[in-house]
């Protein structure tokens, strides 16, 4: 099945796949689960540089645990409203990698069994 990638959020590029659309939109989906790791590692760094002794809660384990569950919130917030452009650069490299793997496989190689008998 052949689509229109320009439809699809190519960051410009015009080409085709034979990836059906539920396919595209699942990868599109892990792009941006991957891009919401990206951020999340990104935010519990910045976090981290904090001072949290001097901060209004008054540092300590809570307010760690706190800073931490604040940062993955704040990372997965900004991977779906658009993130940083992350999801949309590998989305193509995903979709080539998944049409490559989808080629190797040979055809027709195993036969379906039409019954539960080893033959």
């Amino acid at each position: 099945m052949l689509s229109s990638a320009s439809g699809l959020g190519f960051a410009g590029q015009n080409k085709t796949t034979t990836l059906s659309p539920a396919q595209v939109g699942h990868l599109r989906e892990q792009a941006k689960d991957l891009e919401g790791v990206f951020l999340n590692t990104l935010m519990k760094e910045m976090f981290a540089s904090l001072k949290t002794d001097e901060s209004a809660m008054g540092g300590g384990f809570a307010e760690e645990t706190w800073r931490g569950m604040q940062a993955e919130q704040m990372a997965d917030v900004l991977a779906r409203s658009g993130g940083v452009g992350l999801a949309d650069a590998l989305l193509p490299d995903l979709i080539a990698a998944q049409e490559a793997a989808q080629n190797s496989i040979p055809k027709n190689t195993i036969t379906p069994r039409t019954s539960g008998a080893l033959k």
